[in-house]
């Protein structure tokens, strides 16, 4: 298995047509998985905000002194959350996505302009179809799209890049019923394969590097294509919920 960088892309504007970058900078193969960071993806569908133009709450103004953060910054979080799960130092929320992560996914870095951030995509899986189907136009290649970002993981320090939107691949192999090398039937095996190639386009891509597209070439999976909304635990499997 390789992962392979996609360099050279220009800054994403909204608009832009990140498939015809992508094609113009990579010879593409039917089988690669094409890894894109959310971040250009949300450029590119205009899902990026001036933070001059946010009208501010007074619950805005509340969580933001109790935080230390920037209110307007607090009300896009607010504005894109169902919920709030805890405020200690950041907010960690339940997007309208479903999503349990920092700050609703907002985010200042890589975004030129003091006052602009990027919220995530509207709808993440639509978002790797629509790639999925206009790589396919452009480059002849039969492949999968994965949209990733970076979230934190609860027990353990760091973060790590997951699948927010899958598309043309399994999001999960189950394993479950199936025997392990010595017999033993197994009961809770189920593999999040888009967030483990997710993860690893990561190495290559890099926070720094400019680099927000990897290729993962020569990893073939069996199942069913998947979505990036399968791997979002339902709340009555949560026992932390």
């Amino acid at each position: 298995m390789q992962v392979l960088p996609v360099e050279g892309l220009p800054e994403v504007q909204p608009g832009d047509d990140l498939a015809g970058f992508i094609s113009e900078r990579f010879q593409l193969r039917s089988g690669d998985i094409v890894v894109l960071a959310q971040k250009v993806v949300s450029k590119a569908e205009g899902q990026v905000r001036d933070l001059r133009l946010v009208t501010v709450s007074e619950q805005a103004r509340s969580l933001a002194a109790q935080i230390e953060g920037d209110p307007r910054i607090v009300q896009l979080i607010l504005d894109e959350s169902v919920r709030i799960v805890r405020q200690e130092r950041i907010l960690i929320v339940e997007t309208k996505h479903g999503y349990v992560c920092a700050n609703a996914g907002i985010d200042h870095s890589n975004v030129p302009g003091e006052d602009s951030v990027t919220l995530l995509p509207e709808d993440s899986d639509l978002s790797a179809e629509r790639l999925r189907s206009q790589l396919r136009e452009r480059s002849g290649a039969e492949v999968a799209v994965i949209v990733a970002d970076t979230f934190g993981r609860a027990w353990r320090m760091g973060i790590e890049n997951v699948a927010l939107g899958v598309a043309g691949l399994p999001s999960l192999v189950d394993y479950r019923g199936q025997k392990d090398d010595f017999g033993q039937a197994m009961y809770a095996t189920v593999i999040a394969v888009a967030d483990e190639l997710a993860a690893s386009a990561e190495l290559v891509m890099g926070k720094t590097a400019r680099i927000p597209v990897a290729v993962v070439r020569g990893y073939t999976v069996e199942g069913p294509p998947g979505r990036g909304r399968d791997l979002i635990r339902p709340a009555d499997l949560d026992l932390f919920r």
